[in-house]
């Protein structure tokens, strides 16, 4: 059994005090990666699929998931291109960034459509995100919903996060149309409704939730910022009450609801339960500073 997830992996600088930084690695699709292999048995695989570099911090960055679970050998490697990089600054709990991807391999992830199709033969769930599609240029972009899509018709579970993040995109239109071309070959969509609620003008949660079942979803679970979630499927809609903290560091919450989502739902529990076990994940995230927890601590504790 095998979970793949597909996107853009960066390295991370956090704010370390005394005017330091720490070096880290994460991004949106790795970082649920992480928190699904943190949740998942053994007995799963969990896959990671991008485009690296040859620069040193490319190889890094495979020896730092190969040393914690998750796997690399579909990953492939441009030696004229390098890895993207961001910067994370707090205040409040809540974090802003400065990106560095215009070299980014994996700008070049879906260029080809062998190599996209050999990553994703083979998997039972597929996961990607409105980010993995925005850093592609359109006919890769349409490209990697092609094989999504036939995916999700060959029987494997498609899950996608649209993660909105409007300056990746050359244009909203654009980003409006892709991301519903998303929801259409996606099987389970997990929106967070302050972005959907800016960009698409959902009213409300069930609102939002109902959009992208008409797009094809058969399952939408929308996070709303730490309040009450909307689970919904064709047959209706529950709306879940969740507890609410002060953050010390937002950073990766919503990824790794999504990683604790996917390790519930992929072992046979509901998407209430599944919801659950995500939002329990996110607010062990935000106690702490950075996007991901020792995976020694999340297996122990």
């Amino acid at each position: 059994m095998r979970l793949l997830s597909l996107g853009e992996a960066m390295v991370e600088l956090s704010q370390a005090g005394g005017g330091l930084w720490r070096l880290g690695f994460a991004g949106d699709t790795l970082n649920t990666a992480w928190y699904a292999r943190a949740g998942l048995p053994e007995a799963w695989e969990v896959d990671y699929f991008t485009r690296l570099g040859g620069d040193p911090f490319s190889g890094r960055m495979l020896d730092f998931m190969a040393e914690n679970g998750i796997g690399t050998s579909r990953i492939a490697r441009d030696p004229d291109r390098s890895v993207g990089l961001y910067a994370i600054e707090l205040q409040d709990g809540e974090r802003s960034f400065a990106y560095w991807r215009g070299q980014s391999a994996a700008r070049h992830l879906a260029d080809d459509p062998a190599l996209l199709e050999a990553a994703m033969a083979g998997a039972e769930a597929i996961y990607f995100s409105g980010i993995t599609l925005a850093i592609l240029a359109p006919a890769a972009r349409d490209r990697l919903l092609a094989a999504v899509g036939a995916a999700r018709r060959a029987g494997r579970l498609t899950v996608f996060d649209p993660n909105i993040r409007p300056r990746l995109w050359e244009d909203a239109g654009a980003m409006r149309a892709c991301l519903t071309a998303a929801g259409a070959v996606s099987a389970i969509l997990l929106p967070s409704f302050d972005d959907e609620a800016t960009q698409f003008g959902d009213a409300d949660p069930a609102a939002c939730a109902a959009r992208w079942i008409a797009a094809g979803a058969e399952e939408v679970i929308v996070k709303n910022g730490g309040g009450p979630m909307t689970v919904a499927t064709p047959a209706g809609a529950e709306v879940i009450e969740v507890e609410r903290r002060k953050p010390v560091d937002s950073t990766g919450a919503g990824d790794a609801f999504n990683g604790a989502f996917l390790a519930a739902r992929l072992t046979g529990a509901d998407p209430v339960t599944a919801a659950k076990a995500g939002h329990a994940m996110s607010l062990r995230v935000i106690a702490r500073p950075g996007a991901l927890i020792p995976m020694a601590d999340l297996r122990h504790g």
